[in-house]
């Protein structure tokens, strides 16, 4: 007597998994034309694919204005649920691949400056002693609000055991001065003192649009250590240029577009190369500002994890930068 399996009856209520991809990109972008450009599809099936999800569950998930649309209640709900799924789902096709591959992948979040002025000039180095190894990137300025299903095999931020399950060292403090191009100084040569630099076109790192976790630093707090208020510049052409993405301030400082504050351990190298200078000698250290490798406890031990953390943290030594915390400011 053949034994018949019972209905799953998880599997036979659930929608179409296409139609949830395609109801996924449309939520994700607010726009059907953008979601069938990501994912090589036409207008109309994305749109086809929707309408039959809404008929299944009964509900609208878009609000539709025109050529506009917006999630629903229900929309909203349907799309936290899918969206950390298909990331669970990616993330596991991926260690899988990277398993048949014979390589080995791990996962590492930072903030777009490290990634772009730090990370991206070392890995070279790192890749030619662990061929075995791949390495993803997850860039973000807000490590406290990351996107459902994210989970990094480790964090350089500043933010210490920024959840359950990680544990952290201590890097470097903040070492902060200013740096311009030889060629901006040599056209400005005012700024080679605090009263000329106050009066030239500034450089601010913004606090919009990032994370929160320590004290920000920017022109007004740094030139407050020597008793100089910014607000009292000269009124003139010599602007105060606020932007939030610091790869973009060098970019400018390297097009001889101004002076800005330079984080030692993301300028050094440029520093070291000529291609930027320290226009005055005085410098800012927050000793209590530390940076911090965090990483999974469930991986501790694990062997490419350690390669990763091994080498970052001869790096570091290799640097000089102080691996250690905690004191007060220091002025030089």
């Amino acid at each position: 007597m053949v034994k018949l399996v019972e209905p799953d009856k998880i599997l036979v209520r659930m929608p179409s998994l296409t139609a949830v991809r395609s109801f996924v990109a449309a939520a994700k972008h607010l726009s059907f034309t953008r979601a069938a450009e990501a994912l090589c599809v036409t207008q109309a099936a994305i749109s086809r694919q929707i309408r039959e999800l809404e008929t299944h569950l009964g509900v609208e998930l878009f609000k539709r204005t025109g050529r506009t649309v917006e999630l629903t209640e229900a929309g909203t709900i349907l799309y936290d649920a899918a969206y950390l799924s298909f990331v669970n789902i990616a993330q596991a096709a991926e260690r899988i691949q990277s398993t048949q591959s014979g390589k080995s992948a791990l996962t590492i979040c930072c903030s777009p400056a490290f990634s772009g002025l730090w990370l991206s000039r070392r890995l070279p180095d790192f890749f030619a002693g662990n061929p075995d190894i791949d390495i993803n990137v997850v860039t973000t300025g807000n490590f406290l609000q990351m996107e459902p299903g994210v989970r990094p095999d480790l964090f350089i931020n500043k933010v210490s055991d920024p959840r359950d399950g990680y544990h952290s060292i201590p890097l470097f403090h903040d070492l902060i001065y200013p740096v311009c191009t030889p060629a901006y100084l040599q056209n400005n040569p005012a700024i080679a003192t605090l009263e000329g630099l106050r009066e030239t076109v500034l450089l601010n790192l913004s606090p919009y649009g990032r994370a929160q976790v320590a004290e920000h630093v920017d022109w007004n707090v740094w030139f407050s250590f020597f008793n100089i208020n910014l607000e009292k510049r000269s009124p003139g052409d010599k602007h105060l240029f606020n932007a939030n993405d610091y790869n973009m301030l060098i970019q400018m400082v390297l097009n001889h577009q101004g002076v800005s504050l330079g984080w030692h351990h993301l300028v050094a190298p440029l520093v070291e190369e000529g291609l930027l200078v320290r226009p005055v000698e005085q410098e800012v250290i927050f000793r209590e500002k530390c940076h911090f490798l965090t990483y999974l406890e469930s991986r501790a031990d694990n062997d490419i994890l350690c390669r990763f953390r091994d080498w970052l943290l001869g790096c570091m030594n290799d640097e000089r930068i102080s691996l250690t915390a905690g004191g007060e400011e220091q002025v030089k």
